[in-house]
């Protein structure tokens, strides 16, 4: 954790309930032990979609839903979805959660590779993106995500300080984990320094970064 057990803890303590169904997917995901984003960043998510008021959001990794579903929540009733997602046992589960939401009209959810599926979207669409997918693919989706994005839009990356251990030596990260070390490095000095982007690394939850395309 890069902040304060008890100050996020404090923080979280604040936070208003979500809907039924997305009390009921929590539960059910942190139950089973699938990753969904942290109290803190569902909050700043919010905040960050009530300002932008987006029409065409683009989410890398689905999960079951959880992320899109709360996105949808604030989203114009005229707007779309795009969630993809590689990992085909929750593939089921997300379809079923974004039903169960009543969000079927908003959250369309492609079964399958980014690197495959990105190239088949129409450029200059959308105008947030939400990045949560595997965490050593990031830098390889950043030329399409940008291709994607209109000017002056948003691109949210969760998770990208890993647990603190972004700013150890890779020789003191375990050896599975050097290629996720290494390219999260790099991700982080591409979008400070892309003539595309302006960027700002936030230490909320596992920290992200907060991108807008010039």
């Amino acid at each position: 954790m890069i902040v304060e057990e008890r100050i996020v803890s404090y923080i979280n303590s604040l936070e208003k309930e979500n809907s039924p169904v997305l009390e009921e997917i929590e539960k059910e995901a942190r139950k089973d032990g699938v990753p969904i984003i942290r109290k803190e960043m569902e909050s700043f998510l919010r905040v960050m979609l009530s300002i932008k008021k987006p029409m065409r959001i683009l989410e890398l990794g689905t999960a079951v839903g959880y992320s899109a579903i709360l996105m949808s929540e604030y989203i114009d009733e005229k707007g779309q979805i795009i969630t993809i997602e590689n990992y085909d046992k929750r593939i089921p589960l997300a379809k079923e959660n974004i039903k169960k939401a009543g969000r079927e009209n908003v959250i369309k959810l492609l079964e399958g590779d980014a690197m495959e599926i990105m190239p088949t979207l129409e450029s200059n669409r959308f105008d947030f993106v939400f990045m949560d997918a595997a965490k050593a693919q990031y830098i390889h989706f950043l030329p399409e995500v940008l291709r994607l994005m209109k000017k002056d839009g948003v691109l949210i990356t969760d998770n990208v300080l890993q647990e603190g251990d972004l700013i150890q030596s890779k020789y003191v990260v375990r050896r599975r984990d050097r290629t996720i070390h290494k390219r999260m490095r790099e991700y982080l000095e591409v979008v400070k320094n892309h003539p595309q982007l302006e960027t700002s690394i936030v230490p909320i939850g596992d920290g992200i970064t907060m991108s807008v395309k010039k």
